[in-house]
């Protein structure tokens, strides 16, 4: 999905904010269950974007008129590199209503882990902001 692409690369997270269904569902790599809603989505992906460095997307596959898209990704947390991939469904109006993330090697996913787990506070507070 080119703007999804796009905005991420550009680090335009309100513009990333954008392109999610309010129904959108977020499967992430370090936990177990999956994450429904738009506000809970905004507020992972935010931390997401302070914690990734040196992020970037290395491929896009899938048909781009299509509803399923996935955009291979390097980056680095901390002193860990890693590599993942973001699976996207749009639904009929184009807006993303699931997101599913996948990283490898296991200690990449592991950093990637404990960095979320220490923005835990914060993206509550975002959610919980974005829907009042």
């Amino acid at each position: 999905m080119r703007a999804f692409r796009e905005a991420v690369e550009a680090q335009d997270m309100d513009a990333v904010e954008a392109l999610l269904a309010e129904d959108v569902v977020f499967t992430s790599p370090v936990v177990f269950k999956p994450y429904p809603g738009k506000a809970i989505t905004a507020a992972i992906l935010h931390a997401v974007a302070r914690v990734f460095e040196d992020f970037r997307y290395v491929r896009e596959i899938g048909d781009p008129d299509g509803s399923d898209h996935a955009l291979v990704f390097a980056a680095r947390v901390g002193d860990r590199e890693l590599t993942g991939c973001d699976f996207i469904h749009v639904n009929e109006a184009g807006l993303i209503d699931e997101l599913t993330v996948m990283v490898r090697p296991l200690s990449g996913a592991q950093a990637l882990q404990a960095a979320m787990a220490a923005q835990f506070e914060t993206i509550a507070k975002e959610a919980e902001a974005r829907l009042g």
